[in-house]
């Protein structure tokens, strides 16, 4: 940057745009509604501080990216320093149609762009306990569902090689694990047989283990209040709670009004329209936000048990419906 541009944005706001990607980070510098500059770097954060003090020195920096694999580190590491960061859903960066051409570098002007002229919608960010608590319920997901395949691949194994048996629907006992140890097979199809079940007995403990730990952080002191109201909701179980407690955080005020947050946990339906070949019609298995199951639980008010919400958890609740008075087809109905 020469001196010139140096001296007429000392002091003022500056926008950056930063593409992150696995090795390098592209970044676009805008000032006063132009480009004033566009550069690659190192993805390390020691790189981009410095290149931030050497030449933005006495600016106000405002820096967006999008939310990525990386999680939300960066924006922590650029929070600490007082630098302004905004996060975006990928989804949500506004793009010309017309555009058939994406690159890092476009994507870096497009980011500085819309931070200029305030054309975004910045994502919720968790505080960094919160992420690191949340990520026992997710890696205990992964783990059930790893059990789930491990059981149909050693089903799957018996079948082909004609042993029949009657597996029971969803959880295996101990007596039905010892009746799989009791099988008579040959030494090269036992050999892979016991491998996959200890495998699976290995993955059983790993899920009690997690299931423990969400058991402690229901009593964690942060969390206990709300893990109190929400599970005092007919048809939510502790499990389920200290997972909205999570994915949720201790209170609904990140929500603005009712849509936002039924269409988090995945209770607003997919519409998909054409208007000359056929009517509307609804696609009902949409899974926006949340896991299915929490949306299957909690329906606040579209479902039975939304109408039989206790008084309990109507104050927590009613303050961010009151924007919505008249128009929210999701309100609870408290009192029935």
């Amino acid at each position: 940057m020469n001196k010139v541009t140096n001296y007429t944005i000392k002091s003022k706001p500056v926008y950056i745009g930063l593409e992150d990607s696995k090795r390098t980070w592209k970044l676009c510098i805008r000032y006063n509604g132009r480009e004033i500059r566009s550069t690659s770097m190192p993805a390390a954060w020691p790189v981009l501080r410095s290149f931030l003090n050497n030449n933005f020195e006495n600016c106000q920096i405002h820096l967006i990216y999008e939310a990525g694999f990386r999680g939300f580190n960066l924006h922590d590491r650029l929070t600490e320093v007082g630098i302004d960061c905004v996060v975006i859903p990928p989804h949500l960066v506004t793009e010309p149609k017309v555009n058939m051409v994406k690159t890092d570098r476009r994507d870096a002007k497009q980011l500085a762009k819309i931070l200029e002229t305030g054309d975004y919608r910045p994502c919720h960010i968790p505080d960094k306990e919160r992420r690191e608590d949340r990520q026992i319920s997710h890696t205990l997901i992964a783990v059930q569902k790893e059990i789930v395949a491990t059981k149909n691949r050693i089903r799957k194994m018996l079948d082909f090689h004609g042993i029949e048996l009657h597996y029971p629907e969803g959880y295996w006992s101990q007596q039905f694990y010892c009746e799989l140890k009791g099988l008579k097979l040959s030494h090269s199809l036992y050999f892979t047989f016991n491998i996959m079940i200890q495998h699976l007995e290995q993955l059983v403990e790993m899920r009690n283990q997690f299931r423990k730990k969400l058991r402690e952080l229901t009593k964690k002191q942060r969390y206990k209040q709300t893990f109190r109201i929400i599970k005092s909701v007919p048809g939510i179980g502790w499990f389920t709670a200290i997972r909205l407690v999570l994915e949720w955080g201790e209170d609904l005020s990140r929500f603005i009004h009712s849509n936002q947050i039924a269409s988090y946990v995945g209770l607003v339906s997919r519409r998909i329209f054409n208007w000359r070949y056929r009517p509307p019609r609804t696609n009902n298995r949409t899974r926006t936000g949340f896991c299915q199951n929490m949306a299957d639980r909690m329906r606040l008010g579209c479902h039975p048990y939304g109408s039989r919400i206790t008084r309990q958890i109507q104050p927590c609740f009613e303050k961010y419906w009151e924007q919505e008075e008249g128009h929210c087809c999701c309100r609870p109905n408290y009192g029935r």
